[in-house]
């Protein structure tokens, strides 16, 4: 066999390799073979996620109660009517509040809380530390903390806007009660006491007063 016959034969067989090679890799087609159609998401997916996007639940509202609760719907006629309330802001507010108020009345400093209670929690106020003064006691109290603080309720009159919000609280402090003689009758300097407290606040939505008022103690 001449040389360009054997030339011929290897170039023959290499160009075989080559297309088997990449039949192997390709792959084969018959006929008209359609693109392959792209996955359309479906519908209610799509507005599904646009709606979380879009008009997702209120965190605001959620990081306090849950998010089908009655509680986040009446936070949410609230907000209606008041669009800049915040409920985390509140929240932060009741807890500076409540620190304040029981340092008020454990001291009987109760002219700098008043503006912060209703008229018949003041007065209240007013008679039981008018009872430790007449029996000669006094408090020496220290707050060490709040170490839980929550939303128990919240009610909305949609007729009148007033909305009260029930909070649950557990501070600790340390707090003796001395006679006249300075005498320690109750309590010790040195004992941390935790004390659970619910209250409410009241105030209506919508009104140029942003002042929540205390309207209710229930120990």
């Amino acid at each position: 066999m001449n040389e360009p016959m054997i030339q011929l034969l290897v170039l023959a067989g290499i160009a075989v390799f080559l297309i088997l090679r990449l039949k192997s890799v390709l792959g084969t087609r018959e006929g008209f073979e359609k693109p392959p159609v792209q996955q359309q998401p479906d519908a209610n997916t799509a507005r599904r996620d646009f709606e979380v996007i879009e008009g997702g639940p209120d965190h605001d509202i959620t990081d306090h109660v849950d998010e089908d609760s009655e509680q986040a719907q009446t936070f949410a006629a609230m907000k209606r009517i008041e669009p800049s309330f915040s409920v985390s802001e509140f929240v932060q507010g009741a807890r500076g509040a409540y620190e304040m108020i029981v340092m008020g009345f454990e001291k009987g400093n109760l002219d700098e809380i008043q503006p912060f209670l209703s008229e018949e929690v003041f007065d209240t106020f007013v008679s039981v530390v008018a009872s430790r003064e007449d029996q000669g006691l006094t408090i020496e109290a220290e707050f060490i903390g709040v170490r839980e603080t929550s939303v128990a309720d919240v009610t909305f009159d949609k007729e009148t806007n007033q909305a009260e919000i029930t909070m649950r609280f557990v501070g600790e402090l340390t707090s003796v009660v001395r006679d006249r003689g300075g005498d320690i009758i109750e309590g010790n300097p040195n004992t941390v006491k935790r004390q659970k407290d619910s209250w409410t606040f009241a105030r209506v939505m919508g009104s140029d007063d942003p002042n929540w008022l205390l309207v209710a103690t229930d120990a």
